[in-house]
């Protein structure tokens, strides 16, 4: 049962931050779009922190974590690989 409440949380996080990133880069996406951005994003900025040595503790941290990969994630997919 535990394992579903992770589940639903991490959706919910990367939902939110993808959301949030969409918001931010002014881009629209679909419910289902911004839950998969959120979710590559979370990976990536958590990468992107430990490089730097931060690091989430709380909910509200994996989200600012998740928005800011997120939004690094949209950058690199416009300006590179759009056309």
């Amino acid at each position: 049962m535990g394992w579903l409440i992770n589940l639903i949380v991490t959706l919910a996080v990367g939902g939110v931050s993808g959301w949030l990133a969409g918001k931010i880069m002014k881009t629209e996406n679909s419910l289902v779009m911004n839950i998969i951005i959120g979710l590559i994003g979370g990976g990536v900025g958590g990468i992107v922190m430990s490089f730097i040595g931060l690091g989430a503790t709380n909910i509200i941290g994996d989200i600012l974590i998740s928005v800011v990969g997120a939004c690094l994630c949209i950058f690199v997919y416009n300006k590179f690989i759009k056309k």
